[in-house]
């Protein structure tokens, strides 16, 4: 069946309307207690009773929260609460604690009309698609069948948070004092967790976007915003600042000079560290480190002048683990600032990347402008041209020709994709090279003819 609550991370949509509904949350948490109440699990009768759940700073948070509590008590699943946490905290917590699975409620980088809830297994990471698939068939069972219970009544346990920021603090040798931060939580899940964890760990914190009501979470702010964060770190004359999304699962970074330091930047600089150390090798590979299609060249050619291969996956943390796991390797991400870390994380963890970016710092007594300086960033544009249908790429002589013009243009100091989009009826043009001119004039170029052959 076509799957049409599910999407790539988990149910999304705008609160109190469906599928993010009343009913809709309570039988999500029915179809995953039942689910976990029918299956083999190991260690059963230390997991087979409880849930962990957690959520971001939205207003619709706590009642979407006991919504899903509500379903999951109907099959006798208990729930432990840890009210406003991070998406990488519950994944932490659900893997290292007694707990057969997480539920996150979040909508990300959202706005705060939108929320989410997102499912977690015991392993730490998300439920595979043919386990989602059978949990929405039971949901739209329940639905059917109208069964409706009051709302849970939940009680935050803060010892969960504990639990997990002090896993965290366990990750850096020493600590950070004498490190000025500009932290920006986009009035989100690390609004109050990131800023404790850095002074807990010696380090001076400078906060902004630290206070959530219910409906500022990315308002202006966090990692879709930097500006605000590079004015505040040139103001304060902070040696770095640092920004999360809502849910904290993401982080970019600001130099002192006011430079914006991307994933890739933070691919680069974390792991030529870990090679130098002797930790960016895993089940006897090669040093590698995994990203998506929509990494920079600049990056590319950083990590091969200090011996370390890329590997690029399609868009997406969903597949940049995948490979990560298949090649052993323990570095990943993307652009956007999701990084993994597997050695200690299952998923992107945004306060974890901003410790290993400052224990960097800190190691090398220097700050990102000086450690980013080797990665020289291609010019990249990204075009969106809305189109009618899909086709194979191949069938479209004239696309296929523009984008052999652009490629031979380039040789191997550039690179030209071209996508359809998952969700949207769009083809993505990236076109990416040493000169911004001759950049814009094929990304534009490849455009024009997908737009003439697949007019939108």
């Amino acid at each position: 069946m076509a799957r049409a609550l599910f999407g790539t991370d988990g149910i999304r949509g705008v609160a109190g309307e469906a599928p993010l509904d009343h009913k809709t949350a309570q039988a999500v948490g029915a179809a995953l207690g039942d689910w976990i109440i029918k299956s083999p699990q190991p260690h059963r009768e230390v997991l087979s009773g409880r849930v962990l759940i957690g959520m971001d700073t939205r207003e619709s948070g706590p009642w979407l929260a006991a919504e899903v509590a509500a379903g999951l008590a109907r099959h006798g699943v208990e729930v432990e609460f840890a009210g406003v946490t991070t998406t990488p905290g519950v994944a932490y917590l659900a893997k290292n604690g007694p707990f057969a699975a997480g539920v996150m409620i979040s909508a990300s980088h959202n706005p705060y009309q939108d929320n989410g809830i997102k499912l977690i297994g015991h392993a730490g990471y998300k439920l595979p698609d043919e386990q989602e698939e059978l949990l929405e068939k039971e949901i739209f069972s329940l639905l059917d069948r109208g069964a409706h219970s009051p709302p849970a009544p939940l009680a935050v346990n803060a010892g969960l948070d504990r639990a997990y920021t002090d896993h965290l603090a366990a990750t850096l040798p020493g600590d950070l004092s004498g490190l000025k931060i500009v932290a920006d939580c986009a009035n989100g899940s690390a609004s109050i967790l990131a800023p404790e964890l850095f002074e807990r760990l010696g380090a001076r914190v400078h906060r902004i976007h630290c206070s959530p009501d219910g409906r500022n979470i990315n308002l202006n702010c966090g990692s879709l915003h930097l500006e605000v964060l590079q004015a505040a770190v040139l103001e304060q004359k902070a040696d770095v600042g640092v920004a999360f999304d809502g849910d904290a699962d993401r982080a970019l970074f600001v130099a002192r000079s006011g430079k914006i330091i991307d994933g890739d930047a933070v691919l680069f600089v974390t792991g030529r560290y870990l090679k130098e150390h002797g930790q960016l090798t895993a089940h006897g590979h090669p040093p590698l480190i995994v990203a998506t299609v929509m990494s920079n060249l600049g990056l590319e050619r950083a990590l091969c002048a200090h011996g370390i291969d890329m590997i690029r996956t399609p868009v997406g943390d969903k597949y940049v683990l995948e490979e990560m796991l298949k090649r052993g390797a323990v570095l990943g991400g993307e652009q956007s600032g999701h990084v993994i870390f597997h050695r200690y994380a299952t998923t992107g963890d945004g306060m974890l990347t901003a410790l290993r970016v400052f224990e960097v710092m800190r190691d090398a007594n220097a700050g990102l402008d000086e450690l980013t300086r080797e990665v020289q960033v291609y010019p990249q544009r990204l075009v969106n041209v809305r189109i009618k249908q899909k086709r194979r790429l191949e069938d479209l002589p004239g696309v296929v020709a523009e984008i052999r013009a652009a490629e031979e243009s380039f040789g191997d100091s550039g690179r030209v994709l071209v996508r359809f989009s998952g969700t949207e009826p769009l083809a993505r043009v990236m076109v990416e090279g040493p000169e911004l001119d001759r950049v814009e004039t094929f990304a534009k170029r490849i455009a024009s003819q997908i737009q003439a052959e697949l007019g939108g």
